[in-house]
């Protein structure tokens, strides 16, 4: 193994995805696979995972996946998905909280019970799985090779941008924040704690606004770097911080954005 391959390994780890059958999700766990990892994909869509997992078993990739139905959106579905994790591993190397929700609706009629599904979903599980799996990740720590915990939060949590997504912005921005409180109380367990803070990419939740080639051309030109997301940005960004390369990087909200958390159109002297 050359020293690159080394640096950037995560052969023999073992991982869970939540919300891996489309999307983001999915590319961390291509990229896990083709890198030599056994990858776990769970999501509501049982069936739709065990189709993935089938699909990325037959790259003939040094790693392997296998795709079960787990529900994060519950105190009892999380329950359920811990115990469904145990009875297949039995410790965790990488985990990886990507389930979200969003809603969309304009500042008038936005419905109070879209706070509570979206911060249900994507800050309270967050929480709520990491500490039902700390047995498992805390299983695989060590000083030489933490565990690793990456969450997803988005462009959206580091910008004041609601766009009629008012929860989902504010619960990425609280995402961010328990990254970095969790990153500090498991630094001792030597397990570390980072987030992606996503800008446009195609998935289902994006699919209104990236789902053709033209949207996502036209998505692509308010982003600086001039175009949405590709799954190998995602796939570089899960491999550098799961692998020996990203040991030492904790309570990270690392922007895969291509630009846009640092986007304004203020100007002072210069027009």
């Amino acid at each position: 193994m050359s020293y690159l391959d080394e640096l950037f390994s995560v052969a023999g780890k073992t991982a869970l995805v939540t919300g891996a059958a489309t999307g983001i999700g999915r590319m961390a766990a291509t990229a896990l696979v083709k890198a030599g990892a056994s990858v776990m994909i769970a999501s509501r869509k049982g069936e739709d995972c065990i189709k993935v997992a089938g699909e990325l078993n037959g790259l003939g990739a040094p790693g392997r996946a296998e795709g079960f139905a787990g529900d994060v959106s519950s105190e009892a579905g999380i329950a359920a998905l811990v115990a469904e994790v145990k009875t297949r591993t039995d410790h965790l190397n990488i985990l990886v909280n990507n389930a979200g929700v969003s809603w969309g609706a304009p500042l008038e009629s936005f419905p109070y019970s879209a706070w509570a599904k979206v911060f249900g979903v994507n800050v309270t599980a967050v929480f709520h799985l990491t500490r039902e799996l700390l047995p498992l990740l805390d299983a695989a720590a060590s000083d030489a090779d933490p565990a690793r915990v990456i969450n997803l939060g988005s462009v959206m949590g580091m910008q004041p941008l609601a766009d009629d997504a008012y929860s989902y912005t504010a619960s990425k921005a609280a995402v961010h924040h328990l990254t970095r409180t969790l990153a500090l109380e498991f630094a001792a367990r030597r397990i570390t704690v980072n987030a992606f803070a996503p800008g446009p990419f195609q998935s289902r939740m994006t699919a209104f606004a990236t789902g053709t080639a033209e949207q996502a051309r036209h998505v692509g030109n308010h982003v600086p770097i001039g175009r949405i997301g590709a799954p190998d940005d995602i796939a570089g960004a899960t491999l550098y911080l799961c692998s020996r390369a990203g040991s030492y990087v904790t309570g990270a909200i690392l922007p895969i954005d291509g630009g846009q958390s640092v986007q304004h159109g203020l100007t002072l002297f210069k027009e």
